[in-house]
């Protein structure tokens, strides 16, 4: 696993992150690490695969208006990018 080592960290920040653990009942390892995953990772992303199967379910399509799809589509594979 990574590690990560902060420096310089102010007093009042590190007296402030020391009261929040000891509150929450973490160390303060434990709740820098809490806390950086919450602001790397916020609750209201939206993910590309969430939002097309929602895209998907509002278009309401029946198996054969679907089905059209996969007539209509190239079904040839792709041909990779030459950059000779």
């Amino acid at each position: 696993m990574a590690m990560l080592t902060v420096r310089n960290l102010p007093e009042a920040v590190h007296r402030a992150l020391r009261a929040r653990a000891a509150r929450h009942g973490h160390s303060m390892e434990a709740e820098v690490r809490d806390i950086l995953e919450s602001a790397v990772s916020p609750q209201g992303r939206v993910k590309l695969g969430s939002l097309l199967a929602d895209i998907g379910r509002r278009a309401r399509l029946t198996d054969d208006e679907f089905a059209v799809f996969d007539q209509v589509r190239e079904k040839t594979p792709a041909q990779p990018p030459s950059f000779e």
